[in-house]
């Protein structure tokens, strides 16, 4: 099956309870919307190019021989197909902008940006006041930290471009090198707009609530998580929406052994 045909068995019923869980962590957890009124958004909205993250039998075959509770999800979920956003520009404004706030409020946002803007590029972002970008809804410090990327870019100081050769580490430091880009912001556009095949991010609660759920572990520490990564390596990537998925309770049997109590019993999206 194609999980974006059958969305609805990744959503659980009961959303409150996991909501108030990890409202805080809202931002690092990339794999689905957690917070909007909608269930079937996907937390990076509506994208200006229609895509989606490309890995096919080579990817899932490498995967399956090397776990059996991973071949297991891979075979009952089948083929997911998750939208990427291949403008880097646009997609570092738009990840500033999603950052500690609900899916629907960003996509609001992002929705008025492309509005008044028409073409997302430093011209067009540096032809804004930082008041106006700040009547689009986002916070003064948000407004800045776009107004200063678009400089970097426009004056040379930042080769936006020049991230596509790098290694994944390099490309690492240098985006969140950026005001207001950290580490897992700037992993989540190597996965989601450059589609680089090997992220795995240990500052994503999704994943880590994936491994939690699949493997039956109360925590899942930073040894513990290299021991995984070395595991998928080199399509940490694929392995990473498959464990989205198990978090988002496309595996309905399984739960998360790190929740405690009563907020274990019925919670099905974190």
């Amino acid at each position: 099956m194609r999980l974006h045909k059958s969305v609805a068995n990744i959503y659980g019923t009961d959303l409150d309870k996991t909501k108030k869980d990890i409202r805080k962590g809202q931002s690092r957890f990339a794999g689905f919307a957690l917070f909007s009124d909608n269930p079937f958004e996907r937390i990076e909205g509506s994208f200006m190019e229609s895509a989606y993250f490309a890995y096919g039998e080579v990817e899932t075959e490498y995967l399956k021989s090397k776990d059996k509770r991973l071949a297991e999800v891979i075979e009952r979920i089948g083929h997911i197909e998750r939208e990427v956003d291949t403008d880097l520009f646009s997609a570092v404004i738009h990840h500033i902008i999603g950052q500690q706030i609900s899916t629907k409020a960003q996509q609001s946002i992002w929705q008025k940006v492309k509005e008044t803007l028409g073409e997302i590029n430093a011209d067009t972002i540096l032809s804004m006041e930082r008041d106006r970008l700040q009547q689009l809804g986002m916070s003064f410090r948000k407004a800045d930290y776009i107004i200063d990327f678009a400089d970097k870019v426009a004056n040379g100081t930042f080769d936006l471009e020049g991230i596509r050769s790098m290694s994944d580490a390099d490309a690492i430091k240098s985006l969140s090198s950026l005001r207001g880009v950290g580490v897992w912001t700037a992993e989540m556009l190597l996965l989601f707009c450059l589609q680089r095949p090997n992220i795995f991010s240990f500052g994503d609660f999704g994943i880590l609530r994936g491994i939690r759920m699949l493997y039956h572990h109360k925590e899942v520490d930073k040894e513990r998580f290299a021991r995984y990564r070395k595991r998928f390596s080199p399509y940490c990537s694929v392995a990473s929406l498959y464990l989205w998925a198990v978090a988002g309770g496309a595996i309905p049997e399984l739960r998360d052994y790190g929740i405690s109590g009563s907020s274990l019993k019925n919670s099905s999206v974190d």
